[in-house]
């Protein structure tokens, strides 16, 4: 098996880049790893906006990310809810929606193993 290299991309110009109504998801393929610049602009949500192209309830993904601006409301399946909001990093099981709290928009950076796991 090959050793790792080293690598770089920006996201500002990314491999990918996605939009679900006011969700936008960019994307940079690296060895092994996606990044994912994820952007819910105000007003936007899971369920209203990735919900019909996913065709679950909600949200089935696991995410680990750190949010870069704004605020996300998490609402979990059982009932629990969080905000999420700049500086924070959150670990969401899957189970979930989420949308934009204010008039600033949410960004955050998510790091997953493998492929996309976003619908095209």
């Amino acid at each position: 098996m090959p050793l790792p290299v080293m690598q770089r991309k920006s996201l500002d110009q990314p491999d990918e880049v996605a939009r679900y109504g006011g969700i936008t998801k960019e994307n940079v393929v690296l060895d092994g790893v996606e990044v994912h610049r994820v952007t819910f602009a105000p007003g936007a949500r899971w369920s209203h906006d990735l919900k019909p192209q996913v065709g679950t309830e909600s949200c089935e993904l696991p995410h680990v990310a750190y949010v870069a601006a704004g605020r996300l409301r998490v609402v979990m399946d059982d009932g629990s809810e969080a905000d999420f909001e700049a500086g924070d990093v959150m670990m969401l099981p899957p189970g979930h929606d989420a949308w934009s709290v204010g008039d600033v928009a949410c960004v955050f950076i998510e790091f997953s193993a493998g492929t996309s796991y976003y619908a095209a």
